[in-house]
């Protein structure tokens, strides 16, 4: 099912729900990352479906089918305000635990969503969630010192200005065949603003000061060779939060893409598993 959710900016976003058969256990939000778009998690989709979930992937703004100028947002708290406005029209319509996917950049939006509840004073956009997954999320992008100069600098000067994010393609899978996807995919672009450049950087290093007092339960996966981001970012993460609340696994040799990697099963099986952990059938 396809639906539109209008931003608090008067945007359309782009929504694909995928609801089993029987009573779902729950939802599982996707947010997906920089550049592309839900419509690539149907595979994902497919195995928590069968597994017994109502699954919802929206394209962020600037991404897919969703409204507005590509890579950018409008303020540095556009993609929580979305993703809260999302939640909300899950909440109102559908019953059960809602659990976050991201990746990527959907799983530093996703995380970063998170820790507001932990701030003093949490933002009007502010939700609880029942639990989080993480995938390769981009707790440290690796930028270079002239990117964080050039950070310092064009946000304020010339904040939606639009670059190459600098991601190569063949980077994102060891599979060729999703990389050909990915290349020939019309709806996925190379585009990031500096204002989103700026939200990466500071989104980032506030999830990474408030690992140590996490309190959301945690799957926090990620690519052992991943060159999209660093993945020294989720191991910094892991190392600051608790056992007891974040449960981590990285996938050694895997590209940043560890649901489209050749051993994608043993990724969404893990998936599976923590979930049926986390929420036993029948309770």
């Amino acid at each position: 099912m396809n639906a539109l959710i209008p931003t608090q900016d008067g945007l359309a976003l782009h929504v694909r729900s995928w609801s089993p058969a029987a009573a779902a256990r729950g939802q599982v939000l996707v947010v997906h990352g920089l550049g592309e778009h839900g419509g690539r998690y149907a595979h994902v989709a497919a195995a928590l479906h069968a597994h017994g979930w109502e699954v919802t992937a929206y394209d962020q703004r600037g991404h897919g089918h969703s409204a507005g100028a590509q890579g950018d947002i409008a303020t540095p708290d556009s993609l929580l305000a979305d993703l809260a406005r999302v939640i909300d029209e899950l909440r109102e319509h559908r019953a059960g635990p809602l659990v976050l996917l991201g990746h990527s950049l959907g799983g530093l939006v996703a995380a970063r969503f998170v820790a507001e509840g932990l701030m003093p004073q949490p933002a009007p956009w502010a939700r609880e969630v029942e639990a989080l997954v993480l995938s390769s999320p981009a707790l440290d992008p690796g930028m270079s010192p002239v990117q964080k100069a050039l950070l310092a600098v064009v946000p304020k000067l010339l904040p939606h200005l639009r670059v190459n994010n600098g991601l190569k393609p063949e980077w994102i899978s060891s599979d060729l065949a999703v990389v050909r996807a990915y290349v020939e995919d019309p709806l996925v672009h190379d585009r990031i603003s500096g204002l989103l450049g700026q939200f990466i950087a500071e989104a980032g290093s506030l999830v990474q000061s408030v690992a140590g007092s996490w309190r959301v339960p945690t799957l926090l996966m990620w690519a052992g060779a991943d060159r999209c981001v660093r993945p020294e970012g989720s191991a910094r993460f892991a190392a600051a939060s608790s056992r007891e609340v974040v449960t981590v696994r990285e996938w050694p040799g895997f590209a940043h893409e560890i649901f489209n990697e050749p051993q994608k099963e043993e990724v969404l099986g893990e998936l599976d598993a923590w979930l049926d952990w986390r929420f036993p059938a029948g309770v």
